[in-house]
């Protein structure tokens, strides 16, 4: 399965963006995780391929929302009330297999919210 991340840009804090995450075939688990310089790698949010239920850092919360388009295998992150502290590369990820790791990972896009 390949991943690819696309969506991320400059926005001033407040706004909004939205990013996409296209698979190249069936998924379990999907998943958004990010990495801002200096510091370590974050899990954002993720969702499950059934029932489709979502789980978010308390950090996103009430803010970011998760979603997934199943028949054309593709995941999203609208992410509104961004804060200069959203500042990263976030990536999107899927498990293997029910229940495994994020065992695949897209390129990364890049987001920056400026003050």
């Amino acid at each position: 399965v390949q991943l690819q991340a696309s969506g991320g840009g400059l926005v001033q804090a407040g706004g909004s963006l939205r990013l996409s995450c296209a698979a190249s075939g069936r998924t379990f688990t999907t998943g958004w995780f990010r990495q801002a310089p200096g510091k370590e790698h974050e899990f954002v949010a993720a969702i499950s391929r059934g029932a489709g239920g979502t789980s978010y850092a308390d950090s996103v919360k009430g803010r970011f929302t998760i979603s997934r388009d199943n028949a054309n295998s593709l995941m999203y992150l609208q992410m509104n009330s961004l804060r200069p502290e959203d500042t990263a590369v976030y990536y999107c990820a899927a498990r293997d297999r029910l229940g495994g790791d994020y065992a695949y990972w897209g390129q990364g896009t890049q987001v920056t919210v400026s003050s």
